[in-house]
């Protein structure tokens, strides 16, 4: 599983990869059809469940990220 750091943000991810923000927070997903199930730390339910186009801000370390479902199989992490 590949894994990105904050400072590579942003990163668009695919199910295989994770994003890990400056306080351990992980940022990853899993395909569920046409929606992404967001998990967020160490979450075995998912956080949120995401439709292309629809977004999910995440509050970490100070700071506000925000989570994009693209209509590929990728989710897009950006500092908000």
């Amino acid at each position: 599983m590949s894994n990105f750091t904050e400072a590579e943000l942003p990163v668009s991810i695919d199910h295989e990869q994770m994003v890990t923000l400056n306080d351990g927070t992980t940022i990853r997903f899993e395909t569920n059809g046409e929606a992404k199930d967001l998990y967020v730390g160490d979450a075995f339910t998912p956080t949120i469940q995401l439709f292309p186009g629809n977004d999910f801000c995440v509050e970490s370390g100070g700071c506000t990220f925000k989570v994009v479902a693209e209509f590929e199989d990728v989710v897009t992490v950006s500092k908000a």
